[in-house]
């Protein structure tokens, strides 16, 4: 994960480090410890997609789309929001399988409850640079 480039961040500095903990999860492809900060009602949309409904189909799609890509660095560039709901614009690096890196901006809004567990992912970015 690289932060150098993080101009705007409205979160605490304790959710900031929660956030950080949440991404370094994906950015290591760990779906076990990125499962440990969703709710289980959770639900995630990609674009026009239709939205995943829980904790467990979120999972089971992720670790699909994860082998998809040798890896993913995000660099932050802004976070806007409060503490239970959030905006992260950034880079998203990819190494393709065929170790060709891929630069895509995407947005992630995420939302949390009052136990601090994920509710809602909504993202958005264009990933066909990483299947062409």
């Amino acid at each position: 994960m690289k932060t150098d480039r993080l101009t705007i961040n409205q979160l605490s500095p304790k959710t900031y480090e929660w956030y950080l903990t949440y991404l370094q999860a994906i950015d290591t492809k760990n779906i076990e410890v990125y499962g440990t900060f969703l709710a289980d009602d959770c639900v995630m949309q990609s674009n026009n997609n239709p939205p995943i409904q829980g904790k467990t189909a979120i999972l089971q799609s992720l670790s699909e789309y994860w082998i998809t890509f040798d890896t993913l660095t995000h660099d932050l560039l802004n976070i806007y929001g409060t503490e239970s709901s959030f905006v992260l614009e950034a880079l998203n690096h990819y190494k393709r399988n065929d170790q060709k890196v891929i630069t895509v901006r995407a947005v992630a809004i995420t939302d949390r409850h009052e136990t601090g567990l994920v509710t809602s992912v909504r993202l958005y970015t264009d990933t066909t640079p990483l299947y062409t």
